[in-house]
């Protein structure tokens, strides 16, 4: 086999192994997108049932992204467009499941994201998000879960089925059981003691300062959360 077979062969067994994970999580974002949507739903007749007020919004923003809004919070929910391996001092790299079959590492991307929903109704583009989770979808539509371990979420292994209608229920759901539990917090007081006049002059105060729920604490410091190695790109 000359070099020129060699370049073909890499190039075509990479390109359909990256197709089909893009494909695979291409249909787990829809069926999460389903998901959310019901979920909003049910939740809207339950508080309309009981009399009771409270912001709760699904919002299909694009293909790749959407937006749960519920009372002060919003989830975000993106996929990405690449396929990525895990690197290889990950533990995920070290179990049966991907040692058989390396290719099982490289998977699709969705990430959930935490903000203030006031962060986007009032354009404070400087207020800080959260991850709160990331799910990993490969080539087998197997699945893996990071997030903070509040959550209940998974850690290092792959799921040994293809991911299902009651596992993204449980991703959501939990997703939003964290955020409710994951208070705004005072910032502390010389983080925001100045201001400028043209801050005041050009906009209201509360537009300008930062605002996050963990205000001067780096979420990924946290010491709940286990360091799990990097991910690379493919």
């Amino acid at each position: 086999m000359d070099a020129n077979d060699t370049v073909y062969k890499k190039l075509t067994g990479k390109s359909l192994l990256i197709n089909k994970i893009h494909k695979n999580t291409s249909e787990v974002f829809q069926e999460l997108k389903s998901e959310v949507a019901e979920i909003t739903g049910n939740f809207k007749n339950r508080l309309n049932s009981d009399g009771v007020e409270l912001n709760l919004e699904f919002k299909d923003k694009a293909t790749h992204e959407i937006e749960l809004i519920f009372a002060s919070d919003m989830l975000v929910f993106s996929m990405h467009t690449n396929v990525f391996e895990f690197s290889r001092v990950h533990e995920v790299k070290k179990t049966p499941y991907i040692t058989s079959d390396p290719e099982r590492s490289f998977c699709g991307l969705i990430t959930i994201f935490n903000f203030l929903s006031d962060s986007y109704r009032l354009n404070r583009f400087n207020d800080a998000g959260y991850l709160v989770a990331r799910v990993f979808v490969n080539k087998d539509k197997f699945f893996l879960v990071e997030g903070k371990h509040q959550t209940g979420f998974y850690h290092n292994q792959f799921m040994p089925a293809p991911i299902s209608q009651k596992d993204l229920r449980q991703i959501i759901e939990s997703a939003m059981s964290y955020c409710i539990d994951f208070d705004l917090l005072v910032p502390p007081y010389d983080l925001v003691k100045e201001t400028s006049v043209g801050n005041i002059l050009e906009s209201s105060f509360n537009n300008r300062m930062k605002t996050s729920k963990r205000m001067g604490f780096k979420f990924q410091a946290d010491h709940d959360q286990l360091n799990n190695g990097e991910v690379s790109r493919s």
